[in-house]
């Protein structure tokens, strides 16, 4: 699914999941670039791009419309499922709401059963622990075979880990394409 690596192309990372789980908010944290967030159907078709810069690389952020599925039923997850297909991203991150990860996971194996390399974002890990919940992230990177990171997008807690882990990604995705 990854598209081959070219020493002056900007690696590009792909924010996927249901919707209302922060994808939005993410994309500002990463890009500082503000989308119109709203939390009715329809409405989040148009898709934003934006650059991250960090340890003096950038890196093109696109902020892709809520899915639920690889299977798309509604126009929202063609478009989604089109950007991933059409423009197979370096990275894709998949973000979910901690709550409710049982219920999210679905979209997870099937991003990875295609082929993309994903980082599965926990966001709202503050409401989960307010619920009295918690997640073995460390046990759940090991079982699922892909990097996890805890978040709270909204307060910005978690993104700087985060950040270095798309740096650490996709930067050692560059050096294993020019072996």
């Amino acid at each position: 699914m990854r598209r081959q690596a070219h020493p002056n192309r900007t690696p590009t990372v792909l924010i996927v999941g249901n919707p209302n789980v922060g994808k939005s908010v993410l994309f500002h944290k990463l890009t500082g670039r503000y989308v119109t967030v709203s939390n009715y159907p329809g409405t989040t078709v148009e898709v934003a791009r934006g650059t991250m810069r960090y340890r003096g690389r950038e890196f093109t952020i696109i902020d892709s419309p809520g899915m639920y599925s690889l299977t798309p039923i509604t126009d929202e997850e063609r478009v989604a499922r089109r950007i991933l297909l059409r423009d197979r991203p370096d990275l894709v991150l998949h973000v979910v709401d901690a709550k409710n990860l049982a219920r999210m996971l679905p979209l997870t194996v099937q991003l990875m059963e295609a082929g993309a390399p994903v980082i599965l974002v926990l966001n709202m890990m503050d409401e989960l622990e307010r619920a009295g919940l918690s997640i073995q992230v460390d046990a759940l990177q090991q079982q699922l075979g892909a990097p996890v990171a805890p978040t709270v997008c909204l307060t910005g807690h978690g993104i700087d880990a985060l950040k270095e882990l798309i740096y650490e990604r996709l930067t050692a995705a560059d050096l294993s394409h020019r072996d």
